[in-house]
């Protein structure tokens, strides 16, 4: 370590950082490594798989340490962060000689200039280029949530108000990668980032709003409300600490209106497994298997498509048109997409730039996406027939010719990452800088003679000029060869001496050294000065470069959509006004991609749900589809009003204003949630939230308990879905006795997947018909799961006494066609508890006498038990 062994003075210093950094892991500068101590190191080096060491003694006792060498630390970042820590950078904030110019061994000044945490990230090597990394902000104001999200990777910004029945179905759309909240906010999520509460006044973010976007009024954005403005204080209040004054690319807000998306909550994401499989990971999930985007940005955006599907049929239709003129076109579409393969990301590279941590390299993909970007306007503009959306997107795509120039100009081919070598700027974009140049190269030329001067002088054919940072330019000859260049009047030096070397200086070789140094040092500076020029300028057109990077992000996603329904022969879906959703030649597009790898072929199924037949009870055995059935309807709704082609021969729907699957379900031990409370609670939420626009499909609710409770939830379940919520379901149950509920509910239609015994063995067809099942055929998919064939046996025989005892007594469902129906049964209910409340209420309580009151209370209770 350059510095002393003696920990009290860098103690002090490092402690008081530490206060500062709170819970982050602090990264303290010292020379060339990142060090860490005490608990910080303990948990780094476990994370990181490094050594723990120690250094000195703090109150009696060793400190621990481990580091990270600053070259390398991006890498060790990432892993960091994904394992759910935050870092604070503490840097050297002045040089060592500035240090000892302050007097004797004073220590380095030190300070945090940066918090790296997961929702703050700008770096390639610590982002997925496939997927946004946002951060998002809650406040409350009253019975409101403010909701401000933002990817500082790309400067995307969005506001939004909600309330608290649609505030988890918000979050659950965002995915946020770091969460902040005010202090003291009602049920916070766990891993929430807690701020302090003056950091979310409304009148305080109304104020950070105005001054970041140098705004005299908030009109601009939109009616922002006092929710709204309390999450953008805590956002930018957030991001300033995080950056530490430095403060991220931010484009100006978009504001959402919850009604203008489909709401899908966190449990039917889960269950349809839209952005990420149930295993985890990308593979096997919706936009997976939709993906086809060439870029980055592109990727980027259809994951934001499918997590937020639109509500606005003109809106739909417009992306539908661009998808369908995508569709129809191949070879444009082709030509297309090969030219988005050139792109790179424009987008992140800005975030980088405006956030104060762009190299050569990131203008140098400006230059080159927004070049290319040129060519592709001038390419669709030429052609006709474009649709309404497309003519929107292309003028965003120019008018960077200037900016383009100069970069081209200014930059070599392939700038670097790294600036402290120099060599970004082209040649003949400065004349002064050739020159310095052409001084440095010949100073090299010269040592290079030199080199062979002083070999033939001194006949040694070993001697070298080499150059170090710590001792420059220097002679050096083998051990053997030092006597002779130390000898009086060889014009030689000594400079060192090591194990099998000597090493000299001269003054031929001092003077060309300082004139090669006085070069490099000056076209380094040229060359920085010519770099904050060309930032300067990207920073003036950052919002039209940002709106470039969007409508290309848009272009990729629709050419993708249009090659993913080529693919498979997808529809085009249209909207209708009323609630309906008619599906002909329906499939499960990840399933079906997965038979097909297997040679086996997926088989298609109608839905037809209809104002007069909006309910479906579907029954049939275990792995005989129903599920498969349902989740696929859900997905074509889902991607439908996201703006894509549908797996399906035809598809014709009414908007669906919220999604809820209640498809599968695992237990909750973190919680302490079993499988069947984590069911109920679902289905609560259903009932709860679901509209007469909603579209919701339920699964073997009930099969949690036992079978009483079960028909008796799921009865009551289809109940409520058909009188109360009204909404578009299909309902699938292993509970037979249900289809005895067409019977009293005009509006349910049954239906049953179809299977076949044939010679004992189960044949699973996979095909939807009309009517309900004959029977489960549930000791058939045992047979065919493999239970041992004495056990399917003894089950043959409990089931035929089940069945026998069951056609004796009328079964389960014995009597529950006499029950009426659920809002009738509730009517009655109330109308029971009202007269017991009106004989209470007449009462005269004083003028009683015992006996009487005595009389009272059993007829009260006759009554009670009546009802």
């Amino acid at each position: 370590m350059a510095e002393e062994n003696t920990p009290t003075p860098m103690m002090v210093q490092y402690l008081g950082l530490k206060a500062k950094a709170g819970d982050c892991l602090l990264f303290y500068r010292m020379g060339d490594f990142f060090e860490l101590f005490f608990d910080d190191a303990r948990a780094a080096a476990a994370t990181l798989d490094i050594a723990l060491t120690a250094r000195g003694e703090h109150d009696g006792t060793p400190i621990p340490m481990c580091g990270v060498p600053v070259h390398a630390a991006e890498g060790y970042l990432a892993r960091l962060i994904k394992a759910g820590h935050r870092v604070a950078i503490a840097e050297q904030t002045e040089s060592p000689e500035a240090a000892k110019a302050r007097g004797g061994k004073t220590l380095v000044t030190r300070d945090i200039v940066r918090f790296v945490t997961a929702g703050t990230l700008t770096e390639d090597s610590l982002l997925d280029s496939w997927a946004s990394n946002m951060l998002v902000a809650v406040a409350q104001v009253g019975e409101f949530f403010g909701l401000a999200a933002a990817d500082i990777s790309t400067g995307y910004f969005e506001l939004l108000t909600v309330t608290g029945g649609s505030l988890e179905a918000e979050l659950a759309r965002l995915s946020a990668s770091e969460l902040v909240v005010p202090e003291g906010l009602p049920q916070s999520p766990l891993d929430a980032i807690i701020r302090p509460r003056a950091d979310f006044e409304s009148t305080l973010g109304g104020d950070l709003l105005r001054q970041h976007f140098a705004l005299t009024t908030l009109d601009s954005i939109g009616p922002v409300t006092r929710a709204e403005q309390a999450a953008a204080g805590g956002l930018i209040s957030y991001l300033a600490h995080a950056g530490q004054g430095k403060m991220p690319f931010l484009k100006l807000p978009v504001r959402r209106e919850v009604h203008e998306h489909l709401l899908i909550d966190q449990a039917t994401r889960d269950s349809l497994e839209i952005n990420s499989a149930s295993k985890g990971g990308r593979a096997g999930s919706l936009l997976a298997e939709v993906d086809r985007t060439i870029t980055g940005a592109g990727a980027r955006q259809l994951a934001s498509d499918l997590a937020a599907p639109l509500m606005d049929k003109a809106k739909i239709d417009a992306r539908l048109s661009l998808v369908q003129w995508f569709h129809d076109a191949p070879l444009t579409r082709d030509a297309v997409r090969a030219a988005l393969r050139q792109l790179p990301d424009i987008a992140r590279a800005l975030g980088r730039v405006v956030a104060g941590r762009g190299s050569p390299r990131d203008l140098g993909q400006i230059r080159d996406g927004l070049d290319a970007a040129r060519v592709l306007r001038e390419r669709l503009g030429g052609m006709a027939d474009r649709p309404e959306l497309l003519d929107h997107l292309l003028p965003a795509l120019d008018g960077h010719g200037h900016m383009v120039d100069l970069l081209v100009r200014a930059l070599v081919t392939s700038p670097p990452t790294d600036t402290t070598q120099g060599g970004y700027i082209a040649e003949g974009y400065d004349a002064a800088l050739d020159v310095l140049r052409v001084a440095g190269r010949d100073g090299r030329q010269a040592i290079a003679q030199l080199e062979a001067r002083y070999r033939d002088a001194t006949g040694v054919a070993a001697l070298k000029i080499r150059h170090n940072a710590v001792l420059g330019y220097f002679v050096e000859v083998p051990a053997k060869h030092g006597d002779a260049l130390m000898a009086p009047g060889t014009g030689f030096t000594h400079r060192q001496t090591m194990a099998g070397a000597v090493r000299f200086n001269s003054p031929e070789l001092h003077e060309e050294a300082l004139r090669i140094t006085q070069a490099g040092g000056h076209a380094l500076a040229a060359e920085a000065a010519h770099l904050e020029e060309l930032i300067a300028l990207i920073l003036s057109r950052r919002d039209p470069i940002a709106a470039s990077a969007d409508a290309l992000a848009r272009i990729d996603v629709s050419a993708a959509l249009a090659e993913r329904a080529a693919e498979s022969n997808w529809c085009r879906p249209s909207f209708v006004a009323h609630p309906c959703l008619e599906i002909q030649g329906g499939r499960h597009p990840v399933v079906e991609s997965a038979l097909a790898k297997s040679g086996d072929r997926f088989i298609a199924n109608d839905c037809k749900l209809s104002p007069e037949k909006r309910l479906w009870l579907v029954s049939g055995p275990n792995m005989g589809g129903k599920s498969t059935f349902l989740r696929q309807n859900a997905l074509i709704v889902l991607l439908a009003q996201a703006g894509s082609y549908v797996p399906a021969t035809a598809a014709r729907l009414g908007l669906v204003d919220r999604l809820f699957s209640r498809v599968g379900a695992s237990d909750n031990l973190a919680r302490g949630r079993s499988t069947f409370m984590v069911e109920m609670v679902e289905t609560a939420a259903i009932l709860a939230q679901a509209t007469e626009r909603s579209f919701v499909i339920l699964d073997e609710v009930g099969r949690g308990t036992s079978t009483y409770d079960g028909l008796a939830i799921a009865w009551a379940v289809v109940e409520g879905i058909h009188e109360t919520n009204r909404c578009r379901c299909l309902f699938a149950t292993h509970y037979h006795e249900l289809t005895r509920l067409s019977e009293s509910l005009n509006a349910l239609s049954l239906h049953h997947v179809r299977a076949k015994e044939y010679k004992g063995d189960l044949v699973l067809l996979h095909e939807l018909a009309d009517g309900p099942a004959d029977r489960s055929y549930g000791i058939a998919v045992a047979k065919l799961a493999g239970l041992p064939p004495q056990v399917v046996a003894r089950a043959s025989a409990v089931l035929g006494k089940l069945e026998k005892g069951r056609a004796e007594t009328g079964g389960l469902a014995a009597g529950l066609g006499d029950l009426p129906l659920f809002s009738a049964a509730m009517d009655a209910a109330e109308a029971k508890v009202d007269a017991l409340r009106e004989k209470l209420s007449d009462l005269d309580i004083d003028a009683l006498s015992p006996r009487a009151a005595l009389d009272l209370l059993y007829e009260l209770k006759r009554a009670a038990g009546e009802s």
